[in-house]
């Protein structure tokens, strides 16, 4: 297994549509038990599950573990610490599309308008 400080060096993401426990496993350096441990604390982190109940994990559920190993084991917060940064990205994230949307919008109405003046 990788130290925690060489998160540069875990294996790159194949371009797989849907990846196992066991393969997510391997590409994030973390036990599968570990995995289904977080996603108990992380509500963000939502696998696919089908037949049997078994774990089919995305493309951006894998950079998402790796965004969570990252904040746990490489800048040392806690659980609750990296759950607060994690709520928070997503939520500054939405803000900055809430507020590019609304810009866009304002350019359009004011073209409208001046097509309308015309």
């Amino acid at each position: 297994m990788l130290e925690p400080s060489h998160n540069d060096e875990l294996p790159p993401i194949p371009g797989k549509r849907y990846f196992t426990i066991g393969e997510v496993s391997e590409l994030c350096a973390v036990k599968p038990h570990v995995l289904r441990y977080w996603e108990q604390e992380f509500p963000q982190l939502a696998p696919v599950k089908r037949r049997g109940n078994r774990r089919y994990y995305q493309h951006q559920d894998v950079l998402m573990i790796r965004q969570i190993r990252s904040l746990l084991y490489e800048q040392g917060y806690t659980i609750g610490g990296a759950r607060q940064r994690m709520s928070g990205e997503s939520a500054k994230d939405e803000s900055t599309q809430a507020k590019q949307l609304i810009r866009q919008m304002i350019g359009e109405l004011e073209e409208l308008s001046k097509v309308l003046k015309r």
